[in-house]
């Protein structure tokens, strides 16, 4: 009797599963279920695929070498320009830099003589409380395009800081860089020395800032920004000071007091 039962039981299960399948709509919705079920599996795998690659340090490590050059530049627009030496407060500017819009005697406080030549200083010159040595510092952070031997200036060193912005040291010695080397402000890249140019000065650091090849007045520039200086409009005055002092000597050109009282004697007695 169990055994029957059991039997009739499963034959009305098999039946009623036929009679299940045999309705029209069954078929449709197993598709669509299925076919819902691989497009939520697609979609999650593409989720997981994406979220694993925002933590490839790979990846990561290539986006942030792209944005180095521009995070350099940005750093040397925020920075502000300094007294290229390591302590400012022992700082003494020897010759200022030669103004054309100055007055009288701060002009030719601002000439040096050179060669028999009165020449307008287009940098500043500075010394120490001592007159000893001392760092010549990085005034702003930059790449060294210029190392050069020179007796009249006393070596040079150039930095540039952004395409037309350097800033060059000359009188310096015990040179620390080379061309193409990356230097942070402050950094030391040589020490003070003398020059032929300008002897009176003793032991110093000519330094200049020079835009689009002109010379500025640094202590105008000191504390003040990169971005700044790109900013200003270089008026007529300051492109003439930037002239060499060569180009300089035919416009510039006063001789010697001592040579005038003795030009001045010789037109006496000849007179």
């Amino acid at each position: 009797m169990k055994m029957r039962e059991e039997e009739n039981k499963r034959s009305s299960q098999s039946s009623s599963v036929k009679r299940f399948f045999k309705k029209r709509w069954v078929f449709p919705a197993i598709y669509i279920a299925s076919a819902a079920i691989i497009l939520t599996g697609v979609l999650w795998y593409q989720s997981s695929s994406s979220n694993t690659n925002k933590y490839d340090y790979k990846a990561t490590d290539l986006s942030g070498k792209k944005h180095d050059a521009p995070a350099v530049e940005v750093n040397n627009a925020i920075e502000n320009f300094k007294m290229p030496v390591a302590n400012a407060n022992d700082a003494i500017v020897k010759t200022k830099f030669y103004d054309f819009n100055g007055k009288a005697e701060d002009q030719e406080a601002a000439l040096v003589f050179y060669n028999n030549t009165y020449v307008p200083n287009t940098g500043i010159d500075i010394t120490v409380k001592n007159g000893e040595s001392f760092d010549v510092t990085a005034s702003l952070s930059g790449t060294v395009t210029r190392v050069e031997e020179d007796a009249t200036l006393g070596n040079v060193v150039e930095i540039e800081h952004d395409k037309g912005i350097v800033t060059q040291y000359q009188s310096v010695k015990d040179i620390k860089v080379k061309v193409g080397d990356h230097v942070k402000q402050g950094q030391v890249v040589a020490k003070a020395g003398q020059s032929l140019f300008n002897t009176k000065a003793g032991t110093h650091v000519h330094f200049e800032i020079r835009k689009d090849g002109v010379a500025v007045n640094p202590t105008n520039w000191f504390e003040k920004s990169l971005s700044t200086l790109q900013e200003d409009t270089l008026s007529n005055e300051s492109k003439e000071s930037s002239k060499t002092p060569e180009v300089k000597e035919n416009q510039q050109k006063m001789e010697d007091p001592a040579s005038d009282d003795s030009t001045n004697t010789k037109e006496n007695k000849n007179s």
